[in-house]
């Protein structure tokens, strides 16, 4: 498999997905056997913004990049309740990219055009696939462990299924001055009270996972000397840049 996964669209103040310009780019470039790369995005966890906009902005965000991108939600506009338009649109990709937004909304939308398992396949056959945020998210096997508010229900919490474990992206270790609920850390535990065999990878902003074949490896890309985190019922173990996170999972279960 081939995922570049992003915690986020943004460091700090930078540009919208400036930060990632370096990594998208290195990724890409490991599957150039044409001039331009053929790009399908994937708009519907944006909630508070049109599709048309969503894909404008990750179009001039990418900018610097020989690719030519264009958004799911057009095949959907013009196929109604037909969604094997939306199903040619993953299999003539060249690379799928996800963003972000809320989780939730985004999930329910792809088992709506019953794209979840189509794009577990085209990815699993090693289609490559990018996110950030909500679409990193998805990568994991389920989205129980997203920041995001469940302002729909989709049928299912399970996701993609593509890594062996749980994703959270947006980590972050601090706790605000006079905020009284629980911290990011609190949550995951909790979660892990109900889910023990579980394990999340929690990579914090400007940071991301780069997974190639049986390889999830750990990039801080330019924030330097910052850790990720996996948590399993053991506890809470740092993660180092460059550290492939899959020998610390555990095997799967048969």
């Amino acid at each position: 498999m081939n995922l570049l996964l992003l915690s986020s669209s943004r460091v700090g103040t930078t540009g919208y997905l400036s930060h990632a310009i370096p990594l998208i780019e290195e990724f890409l470039n490991a599957f150039k056997t044409k001039k331009t790369i053929r790009i399908l995005f994937i708009p519907f966890a944006g909630v508070s913004i049109k599709f048309d906009q969503y894909e404008a902005m990750v179009n001039e965000a990418l900018k610097p990049l020989n690719i030519e991108l264009t958004s799911i939600h057009h095949g959907t506009e013009n196929a109604s309740s037909d969604t094997n338009v939306n199903h040619q649109q993953i299999k003539e990709a060249d690379c799928i990219l996800v963003g972000g937004g809320n989780t939730f909304s985004l999930l329910n939308q792809l088992y709506k055009l019953d794209l979840i398992k189509l794009i577990h396949d085209e990815v699993k056959a090693g289609k490559p696939y990018i996110g950030w945020s909500a679409g990193s998210n998805i990568a994991g096997a389920s989205i129980k462990t997203t920041n995001d508010m469940p302002i729909v229900q989709p049928s299912s919490f399970n996701a993609l299924n593509l890594i062996p474990c749980q994703l959270n992206p947006h980590y972050i270790e601090a706790n605000p001055s006079g905020h009284n609920g629980e911290t990011r850390q609190q949550r995951l535990e909790e979660f892990l009270i109900e889910n023990p065999g579980s394990q999340v990878i929690a990579i914090p902003e400007g940071t991301a996972l780069v997974c190639k074949e049986d390889r999830i490896i750990y990039s801080e890309g330019e924030q330097k000397e910052t850790l990720a985190y996996l948590f399993s019922s053991k506890g809470k173990q740092a993660i180092q840049t460059d550290t492939d996170v899959n020998a610390l999972l555990n095997p799967p279960s048969n």
